[in-house]
């Protein structure tokens, strides 16, 4: 890449090549970039709906001369996730995936970034190689991982709810009053 040659235009000319947007649909996202308040282009490409997912994750994989990985959709190994605080993922837009040969790969959204590996290394030892990904699509998958739906019961909790109901039902059989019960047999 020549100097001076910006993210911006770099991501540009491969999705020109990719005939994925014109030259002159090339030059108006640029332009509107600079006049937006993203800090981003492959973020403004998504969110502006300019580029389908896929075609940027190849134009990324193209600019950062790595594979590209969709995380979405992905089962994440817990042990590996757990290793590494939730806000530093978040930070640096990264996600583990896998251990192999004791070499860590990580899906990161710009694996150019200076220090990442050394970062990622406070946490854990492996050799690390690096994927690109979609930012928002790479924090999505932390924050699903981490955080739990309202609605979502644990496995503890939902024990002692069920065994509290049965020692109510033994209560209500020992004091010998009437139990009633629904179509499926079920106490009411």
């Amino acid at each position: 890449m020549e100097k001076g040659h910006t993210f911006t235009q770099s991501l540009s000319e491969i999705l020109q090549r990719y005939k994925v947007v014109s030259k002159e649909e090339a030059l108006a996202m640029e332009k509107a970039f600079e006049e937006s308040e993203k800090s981003q282009f492959d973020e403004f490409l998504l969110d502006e709906g300019l580029v389908a997912e896929n075609d940027l994750l190849r134009a990324l994989a193209e600019h950062y001369q790595m594979p590209s990985f969709d995380v979405v959709g992905y089962f994440f190994d817990h042990n590996l996730l757990t290793k590494f605080p939730k806000g530093f993922l978040l930070r640096q837009a990264i996600v583990p995936v896998e251990v192999e040969d004791n070499i860590l790969s990580v899906v990161a959204s710009n694996p150019d970034e200076e220090g990442l590996e050394s970062s990622i290394r406070e946490f854990v030892s492996y050799d690390v190689v690096f994927m690109v990904g979609l930012k928002r699509d790479i924090c999505d998958a932390v924050k699903e991982f981490y955080d739990r739906a309202p609605t979502e019961i644990d496995e503890d909790q939902d024990l002692r709810e069920e065994r509290q109901l049965e020692v109510e039902a033994e209560i209500i059989e020992d004091s010998g009053e009437p139990v009633i019960k629904d179509i499926d047999d079920q106490e009411v």
